[in-house]
């Protein structure tokens, strides 16, 4: 018989590698609503298999496979056969990884970018799923430092390129920053459509639109994103999820942890959890 996974989700951190988040996970039922993280997504998959839109496309990321999201881009994400997924993922932050691919060619990069396309290279995911489990279980700090920085270099030589220009030109469209900084600006504070629109001198269904084209999400959906991101600091410092949900601009509790449980799989309280060993850590 077939083992079907169930879905259950661990979170963890380690002062190995600061401001990173560690998932640990197996999915079946659960389905990610469209979002995205201000970190670099660098999954492996273990077993299974899982599904997801990104790009405009929909792509099937097998046992086996490095499916990256770059830090930003919008995707979901799904079981892609009836037994479901299983996966370890590390949220890199940007600063990291930039920094590592100046470290590697020896002088300032751009920005990494990374190709849109499933990864399918044995060794890398090797690597990668060497790295975490040694983060995760280890109790020798040196090794585990030294296996994620092996995948992580060899994930940049390979297959890092440079952010196409015709993205930058779509994230730098004046009118779409105008309403981001709108939405942006109190969170707590409620808006209208007509004042996004009134602000660049457009209708609110002809603002509605160029911000949703640009962004892949309408300004009400991308908003809520921003909050949950912001969030995510005060969760880390310990803070109570319900001064944690108004902080961020959401109407109680429930809300947040609704929308919350649909981004990242598990609810905040926890999200919050730091079960990974400390012997890990050093």
């Amino acid at each position: 018989m077939t083992h079907r996974f169930r879905d259950s989700a661990r979170y963890w951190r380690t002062p190995l590698l600061p401001g990173a988040d560690f998932v640990t996970a197996e999915y079946h039922d659960h389905t990610f609503a469209p979002h995205w993280h201000d970190a670099y997504t660098i999954p492996v998959i273990e077993a299974g298999a899982e599904t997801f839109r990104y790009r405009g496309a929909t792509h099937v990321a097998e046992a086996g496979t490095v499916p990256i999201v770059n830090p930003g881009e919008l995707h979901t994400g799904s079981r892609a056969v009836d037994t479901g997924w299983a996966y370890r993922v590390l949220y890199a932050p940007v600063d990291y990884i930039h920094g590592l691919a100046g470290q590697i060619a020896g002088r300032p990069q751009p920005l990494p970018w990374f190709p849109t396309d499933v990864i399918h290279d044995d060794d890398l995911s090797r690597r990668i799923s060497h790295a975490l489990q040694r983060l995760e279980t280890s109790d020798d700090p040196l090794a585990a430092e030294t296996a994620l920085l092996d995948a992580l270099s060899t994930l940049l030589v390979r297959y890092a390129g440079t952010r196409p220009d015709a993205l930058r030109r779509a994230a730098n469209d004046p009118r779409v920053a105008a309403m981001k900084e709108q939405l942006i600006g109190d969170l707590t504070s409620p808006l209208l459509l007509a004042d996004l629109a009134q602000a660049i001198g457009l209708s609110p269904f002809h603002a509605t639109r160029l911000f949703t084209q640009a962004t892949g999400l309408p300004p009400h959906a991308w908003r809520n994103q921003v909050r949950l991101q912001r969030s995510l600091a005060a969760l880390r410092a310990g803070a109570p999820v319900t001064e944690v949900a108004a902080a961020a601009g959401f109407t109680d509790q429930s809300h947040y942890t609704r929308h919350f449980r649909r981004m990242f799989g598990v609810p905040p309280g926890q999200w919050q959890a730091k079960p990974a060993r400390q012997s890990a850590a050093g």
